[in-house]
């Protein structure tokens, strides 16, 4: 039995071009994604998520012991594209109330849209909290940091002082994330997280005029 494992597990060795262990594992995220929306994580089995990658299930499990651990590499690529949205978003030029909208759309929005539009999508983002819950607080430490940075040097360039009025660049991009989130709980759909957010950005932008 073994002698056939590790001949299936060549065969699909094949497959991949020598050294492109990364691409494996991408086609096994990229593959996961695909059948945690359809059927759920609870429903969806290693051999699902082998035949989706177009892998066997022994080359599978070369990267990944199980479903809960794909399912961590899914959070931090998510994750990790959140942020590098965010911070292109706020790199660029023009009005920080635009920036902040850009970014949460391309850093949240988007991503969430995606989500609430498959069959079990809510599933699947509520399974972070057990089963990626380092990684969904690394991923909120450094959006805080990337929004306060922005809005650091917002009001730098504006010569505001944020401590003469009780803030910081910290406690706004605290309020605006805090605030994002508890739309989300409330809000019934996307059509409604555009106009709640954007309130909560005039705020920030409030805080930051001259």
């Amino acid at each position: 039995m073994q002698g056939l494992l590790s001949i299936a597990v060549k065969q699909d060795l094949k497959t991949v071009a020598p050294g492109a262990d990364e691409a494996r594992r991408d086609r096994i995220v990229e593959g996961a994604i695909k059948v945690f929306l359809a059927y759920g994580f609870q429903r969806t089995t290693m051999d699902d998520i082998a035949r989706a990658a177009d892998l066997s299930r022994p080359a599978l499990y070369l990267d990944f012991k199980n479903k809960g651990d794909i399912y961590r590499a899914i959070a931090a690529r998510k994750f990790a594209e959140s942020t590098r949205a965010l911070e292109q978003a706020l790199a660029g030029g023009g009005d920080i109330e635009a920036r902040l909208m850009d970014g949460l759309d391309k850093s949240l929005f988007s991503m969430m849209r995606v989500f609430f539009e498959a069959p079990h999508g809510a599933e699947i983002l509520d399974a972070k909290n057990s089963l990626a819950a380092d990684e969904m607080a690394a991923w909120r430490d450094r959006f805080l940091a990337i929004v306060a940075a922005a809005l650091a040097a917002e009001a730098a360039a504006r010569a505001v002082d944020l401590g003469a009025r009780g803030f910081s660049p910290e406690t706004l991009a605290a309020l605006l994330l805090d605030g994002i989130e508890g739309m989300k709980a409330r809000a019934a759909g996307p059509q409604e997280w555009e106009p709640a957010a954007r309130r909560l950005v005039r705020l920030v932008g409030l805080a930051l005029q001259p």
